[in-house]
């Protein structure tokens, strides 16, 4: 049972990134966003962490609060219709590879 639902949560996140690529790709999608949305993508993929993580409750809290907020500031900026087009083009996409 647990082990589904962390598969089911991993393929959420799998398609969320996919969303998110798509949006950054869109021409449409404004330079403020781009820059939010590629900041939590940089962040997610540092070697590194800018607190590290042997510092108590704050070297684990970075990662759960920055890279949510820098997802969430970014698609704050980008309109709706567009979020929506690429999670469709996403769902498509993966519809065809399966």
């Amino acid at each position: 049972m647990l082990g589904q639902r962390l598969k089911a949560l991993a393929q959420q996140l799998k398609r969320e990134l996919a969303v998110y690529r798509q949006v950054l790709r869109h021409p449409q999608t404004p330079w403020l966003a781009k820059v939010f949305l590629g900041l939590a993508v940089g962040y997610l993929l540092m070697p590194f962490d800018l607190i590290p993580d042997f510092i108590p409750v704050l070297g684990q809290l970075d990662d759960l609060v920055i890279v949510p907020l820098l997802f969430y500031l970014g698609l704050r900026c980008v309109p709706e219709h567009i979020v929506q087009q690429c999670r469709q083009e996403v769902a498509q996409a993966s519809a065809a590879g399966t």
